[in-house]
């Protein structure tokens, strides 16, 4: 399963051509008694509606939790198959679900549709019309390139690649998936919760004027840590700690607090960002148990006409916690987390008693366009992301300005040499003024 750049075909939308894709609450029930056809699905079609069979690759709590949101988003689903690096990953997810009342019968992964090992994506995604892809974020562009070619619906986890070279084949595939009308609906869950979409719509409307500057921060603990074990190689080690290692997850800058970063970049009309000038290291999680990752990171991001970003991301325990955003504008302030507007305008957002599950949002919305034959593509925005995310981390790793194209351009490929469970040296950790930007 080598990987190798796809060069980007759409040259205007990588440099940054705004578009605004806010997508409005869709009905379930009215989507399920649509007469059109599914696209790409190879379901029952004696059935009304026709079953849509699931399949997982990635099964830890990430992809459970995916697992459960699609079966309560449609009634005739029914999770077929199931990938993980790991078997022992896999037996004890699909435990975990077959002792879950609420899914009775609708749990069907016998062990041959249970497949382990590097390729599984491509077994899983054989065997089903929509797949769910929680796994490593580092295999996620050979998993929607093959989920494209094979015609399947997706549900693509933040971030969507950890290097460039991935990310231009990511975009690439998305192109694709647009081409033959397949869904895309990304991880990025804030662009899925209501009360979100209604602040971002009161920025939009003019209610705190033109924007200067956004605050974000993900400061936050420690995460888990899986251990290590004698019998382990450096390959499997690594994967059981994916977080650490950054050709795996991309740094905590783009495994986690991507999602202030999309809020940032969605707050912008999807506009990027000039350049950035960013800093960051690792002073507590020094123990080489944690890889090559750093623990902090700083940056201001500039998006012309005299607007900044500025965004802070932490994982140190014992530290305080801030996980906020705000916009700063001519006339106000909009606090993103805490759903309100305070200047000119005073607002708050009052819930109107629907319930406003982000998680489950993204997947009501997912079946509900398959089943109403047009297929939602979030594959532009969750790709800007996961550029601003690694611009950051590239800025921060080298001591130098990046520029939005200049992250797109770069050469850095992360993949390891060969895919298997043997050696798979870590490399150095990053030194600012030292480590080069390729």
């Amino acid at each position: 399963m080598t990987q190798s750049p796809i060069d980007s075909s759409s040259d205007e939308l990588r440099a940054g051509a705004s578009r605004r894709q806010v997508l409005r609450a869709a009905g379930v029930a009215t989507a399920l008694g649509a007469t059109s056809a599914i696209a790409g699905a190879s379901a029952r079609q004696d059935e009304d509606p026709p079953t849509l069979r699931l399949g997982l690759v990635g099964c830890g709590g990430r992809g459970g939790g995916a697992v459960r949101d699609a079966l309560r988003a449609d009634p005739n689903t029914k999770l077929v198959a199931m990938g993980d690096a790991f078997d022992d990953r896999i037996s004890s997810k699909l435990a975990e679900l077959n002792a879950e009342e609420e899914f009775k019968g609708r749990i069907d992964v016998p062990s041959e549709r249970a497949f382990a090992g590097f390729d599984c994506h491509e077994k899983v995604t054989d065997n089903c019309d929509v797949v769910l892809m929680a796994s490593t974020p580092h295999f996620r562009p050979a998993q929607v390139e093959y989920a494209v070619k094979a015609g399947k619906h997706m549900f693509v986890e933040k971030p969507v690649a950890t290097d460039a070279p991935g990310l231009r084949r990511i975009w690439a595939a998305c192109d694709e998936a647009k081409e033959k009308n397949l869904a895309v609906v990304s991880g990025l869950c804030y662009r899925y919760q209501n009360a979100k979409r209604a602040t971002i719509e009161k920025i939009r409307e003019g209610a705190i004027g033109d924007i200067k500057a956004i605050e974000c921060s993900y400061d936050t603990g420690g995460l888990w840590h899986r251990g290590q074990k004698p019998e382990w190689s450096e390959m499997e080690t690594q994967l059981r700690n994916w977080l650490y290692y950054t050709w795996a997850s991309g740094d905590h800058i783009a495994e986690q607090a991507i999602h202030n970063l999309d809020k940032m970049i969605w707050t912008m009309d999807d506009k990027p960002p000039l350049s950035v000038k960013a800093n960051g290291g690792r002073i507590v999680r020094t123990d080489p148990k944690y890889g090559n990752i750093y623990d902090h990171f700083s940056a201001v991001y500039d998006f012309g006409d005299g607007v900044k970003g500025f965004f802070s991301c932490r994982q140190i325990p014992g530290a305080f916690r801030d996980v906020s955003d705000h916009a700063y504008g001519t006339k106000g302030i909009a606090h993103l987390q805490s759903h309100r507007i305070e200047g000119e305008t005073n607002w708050r957002y009052r819930n109107p008693g629907v319930p406003d599950n982000m998680y489950q949002n993204e997947h009501n919305e997912l079946f509900a366009s398959i089943r109403a034959g047009e297929p939602i593509h979030n594959g532009d925005y969750m790709c800007r992301a996961t550029l601003l995310a690694l611009m950051g981390r590239m800025s921060a790793y080298t001591g130098q300005e990046i520029s939005w194209n200049q992250a797109l351009e770069s050469k850095e490929d992360l993949a390891p040499k060969s895919y298997d469970f043997g050696d798979n040296p870590v490399k150095a950790v990053a030194q600012p003024g030292i480590t080069p930007f390729v």
